[in-house]
């Protein structure tokens, strides 16, 4: 004859069959232990059978009851044989009718969300398989379920990181607001959400003891002493044949939950615990804050005398987030939260997490969520001539409680982007001091009569404006070449043909323009195009849509990342796509822009030449115009580090057509130059610019006083605003500048 099963097993087999049994289920609670009444039973804590039967119209004979044990809280570590004697239970009682048929509607409940358990316990946690995960690919059970002792709700929560899965219900009728709460019972927020429920513990409950000889010797090795574990309350705890260090998480003087570590290294904690700063009581009323990322960090805090000090309770992320999450689903940093009372009063948080990548990404997740504006951060020291030490712990062992002093003494504000002292900048000032890159006085222009007034400085930009016709890409190519033949730099240009007559100093065609020149042969062509290809890059936009100003400078980034790029030439600003918001004017729309320019500039170390044209000009004289006179707004010069305007002569009896004067109007930086004109002549045929001598500049000077003399004094050329088409007479946009020589 087989041995006749125990109470206990049968009551987990009927659960069992339980869950797939068909019809309505109703909910019955049977008093057991010395025969008591139902309330006396309650009330004495005694051990509570939840009991499920079926219904078709009233009791089906034949039918199994199906019982299943439930232990309250205190009760559950006493799980000594029972005397049970079950009988249905039919109290007068509404209110107990009334619990049993919520609990009947909220298991119904439960089970539509596939939460089915062997067993329904009633006022505790209850762990089980999660449904939407099932537990990963351990299959652990990960899935918490609580239910209330009077069914008026139930809670659940998965705590897989990659599931999270969590849940409320209640029965039908029953109002959002919270009745009757337990210890064990979670309370509702403002609207009417549950909060998260957490174990009360003790260190009885727990089987926690004082520390053995091993175990305060094993702290011994790591420089912490006897005292510091008492008076963190340090405990142990035996768990299948093996001691496990167990840290006490406290507030306020009571235990909240509990992590063990083993001398492996391996760790574990309570479930459904609060989650909190390991040390919290320490920091309580504290100006000064420091965190570190484990338990044993803390401990070397104490020993260096540093009580105000926690750890956090979960180690470091492996990166930073892309995002912080709202509250409720910043389930990872929820102990910020938790002791949102204790932190918000410090006005200084050491951030004193591990020299790691993980260290530095939990480091950077506290500040996000502190504010870095009150935060600071260590350097941990070199713990030997090639290794820094890691973490608090290491530098007390290695280097003492006096080095470990020294690491929070000199904790560095924690760096906010776009804030910033001379101190992070002293390398580059010294480089410029000393001279290093070589271009700290700006690069020459190659025209003696420019290099007292202007140079280009990387990093900056400058603005070039000018009536059509005055040459002004012309001047831009010239330059762009002189500055590749001095130093080499590399540009974003096009313009090939003008580029390689500037180059070769030949005529690209057998044309009118080039007179008698030789033309460029096919050798000088090819050397030519081996120039222009090393030297330039282009920016084309390949359909027929207009270019933004964001799609140039990504393209000018990765010019300058993939090829060392140093200048960027925007020419001209209206044939850009300029789709501006109707809610934005256009002074607000061109300060956007020139501030995106120049934080591209600043940012890649690359000059950058911004070709505008001035606006319709009324009632002109023929002099050059000002740079308030370009098109769309004043910040064309508010905001540039250096303002040109080119200008040349349109009338023979005024003076010569090949003079182009360069009007230095802006400039920035007293480094490199200052406000004042300087003449140029042109050549035609080479495409090139040089400098007009100073006869040819006194020359112009008589021909334009006689011309004001002739036209009765008034003041500069008196003549329509000129046409905008090509005159081969003039230097042109598509024609070059030449340096000339002083004869």
């Amino acid at each position: 004859m087989p041995p006749r099963p125990s109470l206990h097993t049968l009551l987990l087999m009927a659960a069992s069959s339980a869950a797939t049994a068909g019809g309505d289920s109703g909910l019955l609670l049977l008093a057991a232990r010395r025969r008591l009444p139902v309330t006396a039973a309650a009330a004495a804590g005694g051990h509570r059978i939840l009991m499920l039967h079926s219904f078709a119209g009233g009791r089906v004979p034949g039918r199994t009851e199906v019982a299943c044990c439930v232990r309250s809280a205190q009760d559950s570590r006493r799980a000594g044989p029972v005397s049970v004697r079950s009988r249905n239970v039919h109290s007068a009682n509404s209110e107990r009718a009334a619990s049993e048929q919520r609990l009947g509607n909220l298991v119904q409940k439960l089970r539509k969300e596939g939460i089915n358990p062997k067993q329904w316990r009633l006022g505790n946690f209850q762990r089980m398989m999660c449904p939407k995960c099932n537990g990963g690919s351990t299959e652990e059970l990960s899935l918490s379920v609580y239910i209330r002792k009077d069914g008026m709700n139930a809670t659940w929560n998965c705590f897989r990181s990659t599931c999270g899965w969590r849940g409320f219900v209640q029965p039908d009728g029953v109002p959002m607001v919270s009745q009757a709460k337990s210890d064990m019972e979670s309370e509702t927020d403002q609207e009417g959400k549950p909060n998260k429920v957490y174990r009360k513990i003790s260190e009885k409950d727990l089987n926690l003891e004082p520390l053995c000889d091993e175990l305060v010797a094993y702290f011994s090795e790591r420089m912490i002493s006897a005292e510091t574990l008492r008076r963190n309350k340090v405990m142990q705890r035996i768990w299948n044949n093996k001691i496990s260090i167990a840290f006490t998480y406290r507030r306020e003087g009571v235990i909240v939950g509990c992590k063990y570590r083993e001398v492996s290294k391996k760790f574990s904690q309570e479930a459904n615990t609060e989650r909190i700063f390991y040390g919290l009581d320490d920091i309580k009323r504290a100006r000064d804050v420091i965190i570190v990322e484990g338990e044993i960090d803390k401990l070397s805090m104490d020993e260096a005398g540093y009580r105000n000090c926690v750890s956090v309770p979960d180690g470091a992320p492996p990166k930073v987030s892309s995002k912080i999450p709202d509250k409720e689903q910043d389930k990872k940093y929820q102990y910020l939260w938790n002791c949102k009372e204790y932190l918000d009063s410090a006005s200084r948080i050491i951030l004193a997490t591990d020299d790691d990548v993980p260290g530095q990404a939990l480091a950077e997740e506290l500040a996000r969520r502190l504010g870095k504006e009150r935060c600071w951060r260590v350097k941990w020291p070199k713990k030997n001539e090639t290794d820094t030490c890691k973490d608090a712990n290491e530098v007390l062992m290695f280097l003492g409680p006096q080095a470990l002093r020294k690491v929070i003494e000199d904790a560095e504000l924690y760096p906010i982007r776009g804030l910033f002292s001379f101190r992070d900048f002293f390398p580059e000032i010294d480089n410029y001091y000393l001279g290093i890159h070589g271009d700290e006085l700006g690069i020459c222009t190659g025209w003696k009569s420019m290099d007292g007034l202007y140079k280009v400085v990387p990093g900056e930009l400058t603005v070039v404006t000018g009536v059509p016709n005055s040459g002004k890409s012309e001047w831009i190519d010239a330059l762009l070449c002189n500055i590749n033949k001095q130093c080499g730099w590399k540009f974003v240009r096009e313009h090939a043909r003008k580029l390689l007559e500037k180059r070769i100093e030949k005529p690209f065609f057998d044309a009118r323009y080039g007179g008698s020149a030789e033309r460029m042969t096919p050798d000088e062509f090819e050397e030519g195009k081996q120039w222009l290809n090393e030297t330039f890059h282009l920016i084309r936009c390949e359909d027929d849509s207009l270019p933004s100003i964001n799609w140039v400078l990504d393209l000018a980034k990765a010019a300058v990342l993939r090829h060392g790029v140093r200048g960027l030439v925007i020419d001209p600003y209206n044939e850009l796509d300029h789709q501006r918001p109707s809610n934005q004017t256009e002074t607000e729309y061109v300060s956007q822009i020139l501030t995106k320019i120049k934080r591209f500039a600043q940012h890649h170390s690359c000059h950058v030449w911004f070709v505008a044209h001035p606006r319709q000009l009324h009632n002109w004289n023929g002099g050059p115009p000002n740079m308030y006179d370009i098109s769309g707004s004043a910040h064309f010069i508010n905001k540039c580090d250096n303002g040109i305007v080119i200008h040349r002569n349109r009338d023979p009896n005024a003076g010569p057509l090949d003079v182009v004067q360069v009007c230095v109007r802006k400039v920035r930086n007293k480094v490199i130059g200052q406000i004042g004109d300087a003449f140029l002549t042109y050549n035609r045929v080479t495409g090139q610019f040089m400098d007009a001598g100073e006869t040819t500049i006194q020359d112009l000077q008589k021909q334009k006083n006689s011309y004001a003399r002739s036209t009765k004094g008034n003041v500069g050329y008196k003549m329509p605003f000129p046409p905008a088409v090509e005159d081969d007479s003039v230097p042109a946009e598509d024609g070059d500048f030449q340096d000339l020589d002083g004869a």
